[in-house]
C-alpha cells in the first residue's frame, strides 16, 4: 500500500480557519468538572454533557472546548486518570454524532491532549501556553492538531480573582508583556515543529491581571492581533465584569460579557469563547454586519 503523507493540519482545524476569513468564529466551553466558576458540576454526566454540547452546536457555535479540569483562581491540579475520565467519553460521543463538528480539548497535560486528538479533538486549548508539561510541544509536534497558546502569570492554584489582583506589569504594561509573551511562544512552537499556520493566541483574560489590565487588554487587542495569528478571546462570566458592575454575582454578568465580546471583536479579535452561544453568535453578526456594512 502507498504512504500517504499525513496532513500538515489537521482539516478541521483548516476548516475553522478558513471559517475565520470570512466572519468571527464562538467556542462553546463544556467544563466537565465539579468546581469551575460558572458551570461547576452541570455536566459532569456525559449524557448531560453531549446535550449541552449539541445544544451549543444548533445554537451557533464553531468548535466545542471540552474541560476536564478548573483553571479558576485557587483550583486544585486533577490527576492525569481522572481527567482522561471525564473528558474522553465526552469527545467520544460528541465524535460519533457530530463527525463534523470541530472539537478543542482544555487541557495542560501531553497525555490528555495526545488521546484527545485521537478521540476526535483538532485543537489544544492549554492555558499555560505548553509549558506545564514538558512533553507536550513533542505531543503536538507529532501530530496535526492547532493549538491555542494562553497567556497567564501563574498556575491557577496560585492565582488571583481580577478584583483581587493587584496589577504586576510594570512600565511596559500589560498589553506589551502579553505580546512579548507570545511572541517567544510562537518562537518555541516553531523551534518544535509546530508552525504559525496551527496556532491561536489568547491574551488570558483574568488570569493574572487586575480589573484595568483587563480592560486595557481590551482596549488594546490591536496590538495583540498584530502578531498575525487568530485571538482567541474569553471575556465570558469573569470576575472583572462583575466588579465593573459593581460586585455582580456570576449569573448577572451576561450583559457585560456581551459587550466585552463586542469590544474584542471590534478590536481585532477573530473568535470568542463563551459560555452563552446563543446570545454571543448574535453579537458576534451584529458587529461583523456593521464592520463589513
Amino acid at each position: 500500500m502507498r504512504n500517504v503523507p499525513k496532513p500538515t493540519v489537521h482539516p478541521l482545524f483548516s476548516e475553522l480557519c478558513g471559517r475565520l476569513r470570512t466572519r468571527p468564529l464562538v467556542m462553546g466551553i463544556l467544563n466537565v468538572t465539579p468546581d469551575s466558576f460558572s458551570d461547576g458540576g452541570l455536566w459532569l454526566d456525559p449524557d448531560a454533557a453531549l446535550r449541552h454540547a449539541l445544544d451549543m452546536a444548533d445554537a451557533g457555535a464553531d468548535i466545542v472546548d471540552v474541560g476536564g479540569e478548573s483553571t479558576r483562581p485557587g483550583a486544585p491540579g486533577v490527576a492525569l486518570d481522572e481527567e482522561l475520565r471525564r473528558v474522553l467519553p465526552v469527545l467520544l460521543a460528541l465524535r460519533r454524532e457530530r463527525p463534523n463538528l470541530p472539537l478543542s480539548i482544555d487541557t495542560q497535560k501531553a497525555e490528555v491532549a495526545a488521546r484527545a486528538v485521537e478521540a476526535g479533538a483538532c485543537l489544544v486549548n492549554d492555558v499555560s501556553a505548553l509549558r506545564a508539561d514538558p512533553g507536550m510541544l513533542a505531543a503536538l509536534a507529532s501530530g496535526n492538531a492547532g493549538a491555542c497558546l494562553m497567556h497567564r502569570l501563574e498556575a491557577p492554584k496560585d492565582a488571583a480573582w481580577s478584583p483581587n489582583e493587584p496589577g504586576r506589569y510594570g512600565e511596559r504594561g500589560v498589553t506589551a508583556v502579553v505580546a512579548g509573551f507570545l511572541s517567544e511562544r510562537m518562537a518555541a512552537c516553531a523551534a518544535a515543529g509546530v508552525g504559525p499556520e496551527r496556532l491561536w493566541l489568547d491574551p488570558g483574560l483574568g488570569f493574572g491581571k487586575s480589573v484595568a489590565d483587563n480592560l486595557r487588554l481590551l482596549r488594546e487587542l490591536p496590538g495583540l492581533a498584530a502578531l498575525g495569528r487568530p485571538l482567541l478571546v474569553g471575556p465570558s462570566r469573569k470576575s472583572f465584569i462583575g466588579a465593573v458592575g459593581g460586585g455582580l454575582p456570576v449569573e448577572e454578568r451576561l450583559p457585560g460579557t456581551l459587550a466585552a465580546c463586542a469590544v474584542a471583536l471590534w478590536q481585532g479579535a477573530a473568535a470568542l469563547r463563551v459560555h452563552d452561544v446563543r446570545e454571543a453568535a448574535q453579537a458576534a453578526r451584529m458587529v461583523q454586519a456593521i464592520r463589513t456594512a
